[in-house]
């Protein structure tokens, strides 16, 4: 109580003391903090707490007034309310309208992050499609690439300096040919080789390894593990190069070295595989006295042996292939010229061919006599028979002639009656001639094939009633192509429609009817022109539109793409285009295919 007298008294005190301006400066601030509470207790915004009647951008006289809407509430029966409830009313729909506010901010709010998930996840469509799209373009490259290389393959060949690599990939791609073969053993193309070719052609292998992504993984594989033995073998001969043959121990003395290449020589493949599982076999048994060096020799030179004779059975499978499928062409031969035998039997060979070669003892460094001549032919007689290069040549040259493929002199006695006979210059008269229609017209009629017909079933899809096609080409002036030399200029496919219907005149009207209907036009033409041939694909075909000079109603629509297609034309009606994509109009270069759609303008009567 004492401490509000003396806050009275030091008031009382500063208003006599003030000055007439600070006194009504005083009052102004008194009044607008009243002002401002009222506000509050009404509920306006912070954002509107400093607008008065004279100062407020919407020009409002009487802003801070509360207004009333008297008609509107004395039809609703609160005419004579107080303004204590007005207010309160005004507040409440105040405080209503700000909720629904905050209501619109937060579905707005809502529909932004929705359409940040929304872009988000389109960004991740797009980048996994991007992803796949990057994938089937490097297996693109990588084809592309093979082909590149088998291309400079086909070209060493063809200039006569073709290396070791060119002859292995010819060799292999010649197995998918029909009756392509190759005569020697892929094997014999390393013979002569130097150390410098034996290391390029390992990495050329490793590229067409890389390249063709396991196609033929096992052919390359034997190819590497013989040049590899042959690599070995040419370091260890060059006393230069010695210090480069690996960390691989000699373990075959050269004595022995002999022995060795008669034991591998002319195997079959189960034999050396067999063999090959009695030395692992033996190496593993940890047996005392045996001279692991030896057998590890033995062994890595068997595997090269065995690379040999997966090779040479598959040539010589190859060929039995090839001659069949020649002989069945001829119709000379019905059955394989080399019969395989039964499953069964070969199976039991091979089983018994392991039997005896665990029962026979294997060479050693220092048990295994060298064998003589009369023991060596005993061997290759019990062995079984491997057909060689000259075997296959002799055994061809006797069909050869047993088949009498030499054509035979008809004497003229023996013809048949009612023969007709060609002269020689009859017959090279009629070559001529064909030969100068060719020129001429620079195609041949031929009978309509499988793929003729199915393209033309194709094209034919969507056709109407209203449609018909249009093949009628107009001639051109002959021209000369400066890459004629280069490429073989030719006509292009192509199959075009042209659209036409009822016009619907007032004449037309007047004077026909459905039963009777007036003449068809020609509204509109489609053209479809193939270019798969394309040299450059990126410059996209065009075509021009010349009225003909001697009758105005028609044009020729001209169409030019680049080698090695010719120019095309054809003679079509000359009126105003629609170039409304809305009205059927359509210009487009897309897979290999030029399309020119379009229908006329149609004038419709106006008095």
């Amino acid at each position: 109580m004492r401490k509000r007298l003396e806050k009275r008294r030091e008031k009382d005190v500063a208003k006599s003391l003030e000055t007439p301006e600070e006194k009504r400066l005083r009052r102004l601030l008194k009044k607008e903090a009243k002002e401002r509470k009222r506000k509050e207790r009404m509920g306006w915004d912070k954002d509107y707490m400093h607008y008065t009647n004279t100062d407020n951008p919407f020009g409002d006289a009487n802003l801070l007034e509360t207004f009333v809407w008297q008609k509107k509430m004395d039809k609703e029966g609160l005419g004579k309310v107080s303004t204590e409830v007005l207010e309160h009313r005004n507040k409440l729909k105040q405080e209503e309208n700000k909720y629904e506010l905050e209501k619109v901010k937060k579905r707005r709010l809502e529909r932004e992050q929705e359409r940040a998930m929304r872009d988000e996840e389109m960004q991740r469509l797009q980048r996994q499609k991007e992803a796949a799209q990057f994938q089937e373009w490097e297996k693109q490259e990588d084809t592309f690439h093979l082909q590149q290389a088998l291309l400079r393959s086909k070209i060493r060949i063809e200039d006569g300096r073709a290396k070791p690599i060119d002859l292995l990939a010819k060799y292999i791609s010649t197995e998918d040919e029909d009756l392509a073969v190759e005569m020697h053993e892929p094997y014999s193309y390393l013979n002569g080789l130097t150390i410098r070719d034996l290391e390029d052609l390992l990495e050329d292998i490793k590229v067409y390894m890389e390249l063709e992504k396991g196609k033929n993984l096992d052919y390359w594989n034997d190819i590497t593990i013989i040049v590899e033995e042959e690599l070995y073998k040419l370091r260890k001969v060059d006393a230069a190069n010695r210090d480069h043959y690996g960390d691989r121990r000699e373990g075959i003395n050269a004595s022995v070295s002999n022995e060795v290449s008669t034991v591998f020589k002319g195997k079959t493949h189960d034999q050396l595989s067999a063999m090959h599982d009695q030395i692992v076999k033996k190496i593993t048994s940890g047996e005392e006295g045996i001279d692991i060096g030896y057998w590890e020799s033995l062994l890595s030179q068997l595997k090269a042996q065995m690379a040999r004779a997966r090779l040479r059975d598959r040539h010589q499978e190859n060929l039995r292939r090839k001659l069949f499928q020649l002989k069945q062409e001829q119709g000379v031969e019905a059955e394989p010229v080399f019969p395989i035998g039964d499953c069964s039997t070969s199976n039991s060979t091979s089983i018994e061919l392991v039997k005896k070669l665990e029962d026979s003892p294997l060479p050693g460094p220092s048990k295994t006599k060298p064998t003589t001549d009369d023991e060596d032919s005993n061997d290759a007689n019990e062995e079984e028979p491997v057909l060689t290069e000259d075997d296959l040549r002799d055994h061809s040259m006797e069909e050869y002639v047993s088949g009498c493929y030499s054509p035979r002199l008809i004497r003229f006695e023996n013809m048949e009656p009612g023969t007709l006979l060609v002269s020689p210059e009859d017959d090279w008269k009629c070559l001529e001639f064909a030969r100068h229609q060719l020129i001429g017209r620079g195609a041949i009629k031929v009978a309509a094939t499988h793929e003729d017909r199915a393209f033309e079933i194709e094209a034919r899809k969507g056709m109407n009633d209203d449609e018909a096609m249009f093949s009628v080409e107009s001639p051109l002036d002959h021209k000369m192509y400066l890459w004629s030399d280069k490429y073989r200029p030719r006509k292009p496919r192509y199959f075009n429609r042209v659209h036409t219907g009822f016009e619907w005149n007032k004449y037309n009207q007047t004077h026909y009817d459905m039963d009777n209907p007036p003449p068809k036009i020609v509204q509109g033409y489609k053209f479809n022109i193939f270019y798969p041939d394309l040299i450059d694909k990126g410059v996209t075909p065009e075509y021009t539109l010349t009225a003909c000079p001697d009758n105005r109603d028609f044009a020729i629509l001209r169409f030019h793409a680049g080698p090695p297609y010719e120019d095309i034309a054809f003679k079509i009606v000359n009126r105003e285009w629609e170039y409304s994509y809305k009205r059927g109009f359509r210009c487009q270069f897309h897979n290999n295919i030029f399309q020119l759609w379009f229908h006329f303008k149609r004038y419709r009567y106006r008095r």
